[in-house]
């Protein structure tokens, strides 16, 4: 998707996305989690009124959105899509949360309280220079709090059937753990997520074809279909375990 699909895409499949989650749990997040998750985990990381909070690849900042308008903390979201950052700026209103364009990484010097990646890290090759860059951005004590694909790496076979598959990095869980003790994060917190997250990628599977008529009259037939066969192979790999969705919080000692 380029940059300047975001738009059209967050139209077409707004409606989908509503009708997968239950009531009061969709907050315009454009991955898995529901709205139970992201404040537990938000609340595991300590995010609260006037917490300095980073969000990397925040997208259209419905988590940022929904953690401003829950807890009052000081909130700054970073993504590389400038349409994105426009419909999250519009879509905050009067809310006291900032959202800005740019590449990660690098990321942001801070410090900050907590810095926050959702749903991403997968899409990051390089994982170990990422989160030293994530801890230098952290205080002392400072937390991050992440979600993350683990498995192995695709094979092949697996990376021509995942659409957009150049964004998708799993790494195994114990892989993940030694890096973030490398650059000085230890792990306060984890959560299994792998069941739900299931769940999700198949309600979202059935809305997205239920609503496939007015979905392809804005963004056409084969970007349906490309979204429909990445968000099957999801639902086949949490499903038989071939890949795990892990939630943690990781301190900088």
């Amino acid at each position: 998707m380029k940059q300047d699909e975001r738009a059209p895409f967050v139209r077409a499949l707004q409606r989908a996305r509503v009708s997968a989650f239950p009531r009061g749990e969709f907050v315009d997040q454009e991955g898995f989690m529901d709205a139970g998750e992201i404040r537990a985990l938000a609340e595991r990381a300590g995010i609260a009124a006037g917490v300095a909070v980073l969000d990397l690849c925040c997208g259209i900042g419905g988590p940022g959105r929904f953690l401003t308008r829950e807890w009052g903390c000081s909130y700054l979201g970073i993504d590389y899509s400038a349409s994105a950052i426009q419909i999250a700026r519009r879509s905050a209103g009067e809310l006291p949360c900032r959202f800005e364009v740019a590449r990660i990484p690098p990321v942001p010097p801070g410090p900050f309280e907590v810095v926050l990646l959702l749903e991403t890290m997968l899409a990051f090759p390089e994982k170990e220079s990422l989160l030293g860059e994530i801890s230098h951005a952290l205080s002392t004590g400072g937390r991050f709090a992440c979600t993350v694909e683990a498995g192995e790496p695709l094979t092949d076979a697996e990376r021509r059937e995942m659409p957009d598959a150049d964004t998708v990095w799993l790494v195994p869980m114990a892989a993940m753990l030694a890096h973030l003790e490398a650059v000085g994060l230890e792990v306060r917190w984890e959560q299994d997520c792998t069941a739900s997250h299931m769940a999700r990628a198949q309600s979202l599977t059935e809305a997205f074809a239920a609503d496939a008529a007015q979905i392809t009259a804005q963004i056409g037939d084969r970007a349906l279909e490309e979204l429909l066969r990445a968000h099957r192979l999801w639902v086949d790999w949490l499903g038989t375990g071939r890949v795990r969705k892990v939630a943690l919080v990781a301190e900088k000692a």
